[in-house]
C-alpha cells in the first residue's frame, strides 16, 4: 500500500510564528483580563522575582527537551533578575501538589502550572491564589479559575488527526467502510478529551470504529497492550488505520502490530513531532504526527507569568488573537491558543526542520540514512 503521497500543503505556520509578537501593556493597576478578577501582583522586573515552572510527565520527550529550557530561556530575557523553580511530576498527582505547595513556601510570585490532573490541580489554584500567588496554566486548563491559559486549539488537534487518516485511507482506496481503532490519551488530562471529540466529529459517519481505549497516563507501554487487545478482537488484517493521540503511544502501536506479524502498516497517526516519530515517518512506519511550536506557547507563558506577577496587563500583539475559554466551573479565562500544524512524509522539511526544532541530521541517523527523506537531503 502507497501510504505516503498526497497531503502536501496543509502545514501553515503563520499563526505559530506570529506569536513571537506578542507584548506586555503596563496598566499601572492590577490585571483586569484575570480569569478570576484577582488582581496580580506587585513583583518588579527590576528587582527580579520568583517564577515556579510545574510540568506534568517526563515520558512525553518534550517536556524536558523543549518546554522547561525554551520557558527558561524567553524569562531570562523578559526578566534577567527572576530566578526560576522547577519540578516534574512525573504523572503524579500527589506529587505536583506536593511540589506547588514547597515553591510556595519558598515565596514563588507566580505558578506556572501545567496540570497532570486538571481537576485536582483546582486545589493547588485554589491555594495560590489564597496566597496572592496567580497562577498561568500552561498547555492544560487546570481548574479553580486560573488567571491566563496558553496551549494549542486542541479541538483542532484532533480534527486535524483525523483528517490526515482520513486522507490516507482514501489514498489507500478499497471498499466499503473503513474500519479503525482509536487509541486516545489519558482520561485526567482535559486536552486528552478535546482531541477526542475533535477526532470523532470528523470520523461521524466516515469510519468504524472497531476498538477505542482511554490510556492511562499516556503509557506507551499500555498504548502497546491496547493494541495488542484491539488486533485479537478485530483481527489485524480488518484495521486499516489507527488513531493515535501521540508519538509516544504510536511506538507502541507499532510493535504491537510487528509482534503480530504485519509487514505493510496501516497508517499511523501521532501528536508532538517527536524525533522518533518523525523517524518513523520518513521510514513509512507512521504517517503523520502533529506540530505544535512549543517556543512560542512557552514564551507566551512566560510574557503571561511576568505580567501577572508584576500587575501589569496581557495583551496579545499584531495578528494574534487573545480569546477567551471557560473552565468546567464556569469561569472565564483570558487565552491565546495556537494553531496546529499536521506533519507527513511531504512536510517534514518545511516545518520542523525549517523551524530548527530539528536538524537533518538529528533525523537522518544511520538507521535512517536510507530512506527517501535522507536520501533527498544529502544531494
Amino acid at each position: 500500500m502507497n501510504k505516503r503521497s498526497g497531503y502536501a500543503g496543509r502545514a501553515a505556520l503563520g499563526a505559530a510564528a506570529a506569536l513571537s509578537a506578542l507584548t506586555l501593556v503596563a496598566t499601572g493597576c492590577g490585571a483586569t483580563t484575570t480569569g478570576t478578577g484577582e488582581e496580580g501582583g506587585d513583583a518588579s522586573v527590576e528587582e527580579g522575582f520568583k517564577v515556579g515552572l510545574l510540568l506534568p510527565e517526563s515520558k512525553t520527550a518534550r517536556y524536558e527537551e523543549f518546554d522547561k529550557p525554551l520557558f527558561e530561556q524567553a524569562l531570562q530575557e523578559l526578566c534577567e533578575n527572576c530566578e526560576l523553580l522547577y519540578q516534574n511530576a512525573d504523572q503524579e498527582t500527589s506529587k505536583q501538589q506536593s511540589q506547588a505547595e514547597a515553591m510556595l513556601t519558598d515565596g514563588v510570585d507566580v505558578l506556572v502550572l501545567d496540570a497532570v490532573d486538571s481537576e485536582a490541580a483546582a486545589g493547588i489554584v485554589n491555594n495560590a491564589q489564597s496566597q496572592g500567588v496567580p497562577v498561568v496554566a500552561y498547555d492544560r486548563l487546570a481548574e479553580g479559575g486560573v488567571d491566563y491559559y496558553v496551549s494549542f486549539d486542541n479541538h483542532r488537534v484532533g480534527e486535524v488527526q483525523a483528517e490526515a487518516l482520513l486522507t490516507a485511507l482514501e489514498e489507500e482506496g478499497g471498499s466499503g467502510e473503513p474500519q479503525i481503532v482509536m487509541i486516545n490519551g489519558a482520561p485526567t488530562d482535559p486536552n486528552a478529551g478535546d482531541f477526542k471529540d475533535g477526532a470523532h466529529g470528523v470520523f461521524e459517519g466516515q469510519v468504524e470504529i472497531a476498538a477505542e481505549y482511554d490510556t492511562p497516563e499516556w503509557s506507551p507501554d499500555q498504548a502497546q497492550t491496547e493494541m495488542e487487545q484491539a488486533i485479537t478482537s478485530v483481527g489485524a488484517d480488518n484495521i486499516d488505520g489507527v488513531y493515535v493521540a501521540n508519538d509516544g503511544m504510536a511506538a507502541g502501536v507499532v510493535a504491537a502490530l510487528k509482534s503480530a506479524g504485519v509487514d505493510d502498516l496501516p497508517p499511523i497517526t501521532g501528536q508532538d513531532a517527536e524525533i522518533a516519530g518523525v523517524q518513523r515517518i520518513i521510514s513509512g512506519e507512521q504517517y503523520m504526527t502533529v506540530y505544535k511550536a512549543i517556543e512560542p506557547e512557552a514564551r507566551t507563558a512566560a510574557e503571561m507569568a511576568v505580567a501577572a506577577a508584576t500587575g501589569e496587563e496581557y495583551q496579545a500583539g499584531e495578528g494574534v488573537e487573545l480569546t477567551e475559554v471557560e473552565d468546567n466551573d464556569g469561569n472565564t479565562i483570558p487565552a491565546v491558543l495556537i494553531e496546529p500544524v499536521p506533519v507527513t512524509v511531504d512536510e517534514v522539511q518545511d516545518t520542523v526542520v525549517a523551524d530548527g526544532f530539528y536538524t537533518v541530521e538529528e533525523i537522518c541517523t544511520e538507521e535512517y540514512a536510507d530512506t527517501d527523506f535522507c536520501q533527498d537531503q544529502a544531494e
